[in-house]
C-alpha cells in the first residue's frame, strides 16, 4: 500500500517533498491495547510531555502494558508516572473493554469507520480524536484525516498556508488531492511537524 500511496501523494509538489524526506517505514510494534493507551496518554499533552509520561508509564509495567496488569495496577504509582487521576481511570476503562471484546484488525474487519468510532466512544475516556488514531494506526484504515488532531491542523498550516490559520473547510479542500491515502499523507505531515519542534 505505501508505494501506491507514495505514487499518489507525489502528485501534490508539497507532499512530494515530504515523501521524498521523511521515512515512515520505522513503526513501533504497539499492540492494539498498548496503542489505545499511548492516545489516551498524549490526550491534551505536548509532543514532549506525551513521551515522557509513556515512558515512565511503560517503564512501570516493564514494557508489557496489556489489560490484565493495568487493572491489577495500583494507582499511586501510575500517578507518579504522569498520569492523572482521569487517566488512569480511562486507561483501566479500556482494559475492561478489551477484556470484554475483540478489539483486533479482525475484530473490527467487517465494521465501517462509523462504527468502529461508535464502538470504541462507548469507552469512557475514549472519544473522536483518539477513536481516529486507532482506525490509523491500529486498524490501518488507509484514508482517515483526523482535523482534531492540533498538530495535523498546524502542520496543514505550515505546509499549505504559510502559517496562517486556514478552516477546516480548507484543509479537507487541500486534503482531497491526498484520497485514497489521507492516512499516509497524515503522518508525513505528522513526521515534518515533528522534525520541527
Amino acid at each position: 500500500m505505501m508505494e501506491q500511496a507514495q505514487r499518489v501523494l507525489r502528485q501534490d509538489p508539497v507532499m512530494a517533498d515530504l515523501v521524498d524526506r521523511h521515512d515512515l517505514s520505522v513503526e513501533s510494534d504497539w499492540t492494539a491495547y498498548e496503542r489505545l493507551c499511548l492516545s489516551i496518554i498524549n490526550q491534551q499533552l505536548s509532543t514532549a510531555s506525551a513521551a515522557a509520561v509513556r515512558e515512565r508509564v511503560f517503564e512501570h509495567f516493564d514494557g508489557e502494558l496489556t489489560p490484565t496488569r493495568v487493572l491489577e495496577a495500583e494507582e499511586s504509582p501510575l500517578r507518579e508516572a504522569g498520569l492523572s487521576r482521569m487517566k488512569v481511570e480511562y486507561l483501566k476503562n479500556a482494559a475492561r473493554a478489551f477484556q470484554e471484546n475483540d478489539y483486533t484488525r479482525s475484530g473490527f474487519e467487517d465494521h465501517t469507520e462509523a462504527e468502529v468510532r461508535a464502538q470504541l466512544t462507548e469507552i469512557k475516556g475514549v472519544g473522536e480524536w483518539t477513536a481516529r488514531m486507532f482506525l490509523l494506526f491500529v486498524l490501518e484504515r488507509p484514508d482517515i484525516l483526523p482535523l482534531g488532531d492540533l498538530a495535523v491542523r498546524r502542520g496543514i498550516e505550515q505546509l499549505y498556508g504559510d502559517g496562517e490559520e486556514l478552516s477546516r473547510d480548507e484543509m479537507r479542500e487541500i486534503a482531497e488531492r491526498w484520497r485514497p491515502y489521507r492516512s499516509v499523507a497524515t503522518r508525513y505531515i505528522w513526521a515534518e511537524y515533528e522534525s520541527d519542534d
